[in-house]
């Protein structure tokens, strides 16, 4: 789990653009995503911050029982939002919608959750309607999860001795970068180089 840590609080941080769509916007789903990835962003800066040894109300021990939690609750939430609606794209919750797609990063205990929102994330970005990058991210989750090598290389690990990031293995590693280029992502070797700054 904390191997995709940063990863996912970086890519929440992304301002990823989007086609407006004339459906009309439901304010409400907004406002529940919106504090479920609150809720899911919160232990992550904490754990951060203590890993960092900056300053923080919480001990690490306390930050990852509540982290599992809020990760929990958020997973059950968000089927209750897929059942509902399918995948919530930008025609209905805004950019929201990668605020959902965070949340659904991170339902790590439950793959085939994972591999489903994915075919109907694939449907609303067939449309123009959710992020590609987000695909690519969520596609190379799905894969890493179910012990397959990544297609796009966005899912990065940490050497514990030189602390450099670098890729987990690559399915297809001399077209990442054009595969990469398709998804709105930048170079393999321009993310890995700006990673963790």
């Amino acid at each position: 789990m904390k191997q995709f840590l940063i990863i996912i609080f970086l890519c929440g941080c992304l301002n990823i653009s989007f086609s407006a769509q004339s459906i009309k916007r439901d304010p409400e789903l907004i406002k529940r995503i919106d504090s479920m990835f609150k809720d899911d962003q919160f232990w992550r800066k904490e754990y951060i911050k203590v890993t960092n040894k900056e300053k923080s109300n919480y001990d690490e021990e306390t930050i990852e029982k509540r982290w599992q939690v809020t990760d929990k609750i958020n997973e059950i939430k968000a089927k209750a939002i897929i059942n509902k609606y399918g995948y919530p794209g930008y025609n209905l919750v805004g950019e929201s919608s990668n605020n959902f797609w965070a949340i659904i990063q991170h339902c790590d205990d439950d793959v085939h959750f994972q591999k489903y929102v994915l075919v109907l994330m694939k449907r609303e970005v067939d449309k123009n309607n959710a992020s590609k990058a987000n695909y690519a991210y969520l596609t190379d989750r799905t894969l890493l999860n179910t012990h397959q090598k990544q297609i796009y290389g966005t899912q990065l690990q940490r050497d514990a001795k030189t602390g450099k990031f670098s890729p987990f293995p690559l399915k297809y590693p001399k077209v990442v970068n054009k595969l990469r280029k398709e998804m709105g992502l930048e170079p393999l070797e321009e993310y890995v180089s700006n990673f963790g700054r």
